[in-house]
């Protein structure tokens, strides 16, 4: 597939006008959320690659065109959108990096109908891998540097290409590896796993599945043990340790119950036997409230698995994003629409230290102390660089997760730092008729 189709009806029926009435100056089109989610007290860009992958094959093929005349496009649009490629550019905000409400994650700048048929995809792309990139960028907060997160989410994730997804953003925010073994294949991750109930019921007894696991599976090894009864579990799986000598190579997983308790006993189980090296597991639909309760409580938890409410983003499934023409030609445009008003002109931000941000104009001059956070990322229709590399996106959230302010951190009631707006984009506001712009 081409690409052309994975857009909205409308955007087809704009596109389709301004390419009859010769409308083919350059449009800016701004990317960007309106208002975080309540629990969200910071966002984490992601998703750049798959828009600009989209945006470099972006075409009408044969059968797409076909289809289109069948709904009633006639000659001359099609024809226009045979030979329609994106020839534009694409400013953006590198992926790992913090970003806020009304901070643009991207803008084209495009002949207007190749900027407008941009609009769903990118947004799609966009809103989707950062949506999940800041709930685990939360687990990781919540996990205080003191328990080992594993992504596993490819069960109940909405589709396979989610599952592969999250596997990913996971990794960028700190995550140590991944149940899903394609993720791991392809990204170069770390796979984890241990065992099903299922695995130790098809045995007699506990001990038979653990002693089984062990021999069949040489190397590191990690007991479920809350099939039946988790004390009882624990004690099977310490003879096996004991008898099979993993001492060094061995963990237990608790997945149900009051994991604190059951994590303290089993710490103490395990030390009495003097398997001090031997790991504690959890696990059991967590969110980064249990690994905060688990953190608070000082629970002997070395490691957790993080999967369906990861995987969704229970919590905020979506955010507020939107793409919002500010420029066509020389013409700055704003939305004065209650409620969902915009800001004119292309735009950057510019970063100061602590997270103090400062939104203005493109062209305009950083201020001193600061930073642009989006760079060109296309020009002319094509990529400036490969791929994003996975480490080097890692490199830019560990360096900005340390600047971030406590509030924002916060699982509860965050308070996300707000972008003041520069002297030449008030001055532009102002010029265009907007609305007085906030403090």
């Amino acid at each position: 597939m081409s690409g052309g189709l994975l857009t909205d009806l409308y955007e087809l029926n704009m596109a389709a006008s301004y390419l009859r009435r010769g409308m083919t100056d350059v449009a800016t089109f701004s990317l960007f959320v309106r208002d975080l989610p309540p629990e969200r007290g910071f966002l984490v860009a992601a998703g750049l690659d798959p828009a600009l992958d989209w945006l470099e094959r972006l075409s009408f093929g044969p059968d797409e065109l076909d289809y289109l005349a069948r709904t009633g496009f006639d000659a001359a649009t099609l024809h226009a959108l045979e030979r329609l490629r994106f020839t534009g550019e694409v400013w953006a905000v590198p992926e790992g990096r913090i970003v806020f409400a009304s901070e643009p994650l991207l803008e084209v700048s495009a002949p207007i109908a190749e900027a407008q048929l941009a609009e769903t995809f990118l947004l799609n792309q966009l809103t989707f891998h950062t949506t999940l990139a800041s709930k685990a960028a939360r687990c990781r907060v919540a996990a205080a540097g003191r328990i080992e997160l594993v992504e596993f989410g490819f069960r109940r994730t909405q589709g396979v290409e989610a599952a592969f997804a999250v596997a990913r953003l996971a990794a960028l925010v700190g995550f140590v590896g991944t149940s899903n073994v394609e993720a791991a294949r392809r990204f170069d991750l770390r796979t984890s796993g241990t065992m099903a109930h299922s695995y130790v019921e098809a045995f007699p007894t506990e001990t038979d599945a653990f002693r089984a696991y062990a021999h069949d599976l040489p190397g590191p090894v990690t007991f479920l043990v809350d099939t039946y009864d988790t004390q009882e579990g624990v004690a099977n799986a310490l003879e096996v340790i004991g008898e099979l000598g993993l001492a060094r190579a061995a963990a237990v997983r608790i997945d149900s119950g009051d994991l604190v308790a059951l994590a303290r006993q089993a710490r103490r189980m395990l030390d009495d036997a003097g398997l001090h090296r031997v790991r504690i597991f959890v696990s059991g639909g967590l969110d980064e409230h249990d690994l905060a309760r688990l953190v608070a409580n000082d629970a002997p938890v070395d490691a957790a698995g993080i999967g369906t409410r990861l995987g969704v983003s229970a919590d905020a499934p979506y955010l507020d994003s939107v793409y919002k023409l500010v420029a066509y030609g020389d013409r700055p445009v704003v939305k004065l629409s209650p409620g969902k008003r915009t800001l004119p002109g292309a735009k950057q931000v510019f970063r100061g230290p602590g997270m103090r941000d400062v939104l203005g104009l493109r062209g305009e001059p950083p201020p001193p102390g600061t930073h642009p956070l989006l760079e060109p990322v296309m020009r002319a229709g094509k990529r400036l660089s490969a791929s994003s590399d996975l480490d080097t996106a890692r490199k830019r959230f560990e360096s900005d997760l340390d600047e971030l302010p406590p509030p924002a951190l916060a699982l509860r009631d965050p308070q996300a730092p707000e972008a003041e707006l520069s002297d030449a984009l008030r001055r532009l506001v102002d010029a265009t008729g907007a609305p007085p712009a906030p403090p």
